[in-house]
């Protein structure tokens, strides 16, 4: 059986291959439409060397910058205080739960 299996492999790794490699020779035109228009004309960016990156001065924070981070920061707080408050399961689910918390506390004293 295991010869059977290998010998089919054998004889259908190359029509595979080439069944794959066809498929990445297609046009996909949805892709093409979601291009930025005038992309194809556009100049390639400027390359510029990794180490006039790395040194330089150190980048600073503005103060509008700040104030909007944490703006976010207290509005996505009230999100998951708000969510910390919903209650997805059915009634009795948390009285099992709370059972079942405890028996876990029991079984890993003993040990």
């Amino acid at each position: 059986m295991m010869a059977r299996a290998a010998q089919w492999m054998t004889r259908m790794a190359l029509p595979l291959a080439l069944a794959g490699a066809l498929a990445g020779c297609a046009d996909f035109p949805e892709l093409d439409a979601a291009q930025t228009p005038g992309i194809e004309t556009a100049a390639y960016p400027k390359l510029v060397s990794l180490d006039g990156l790395l040194v330089g001065p150190e980048p600073v924070a503005t103060v509008e910058m700040i104030g909007a981070v944490q703006g976010r920061v207290s509005g996505l707080k009230a999100r998951a205080d708000r969510l910390r408050r919903v209650r997805a399961a059915p009634p009795g689910v948390s009285a099992r739960l709370a059972q079942l918390r405890q028996k876990a506390a029991a079984l890993r004293a003993v040990q």
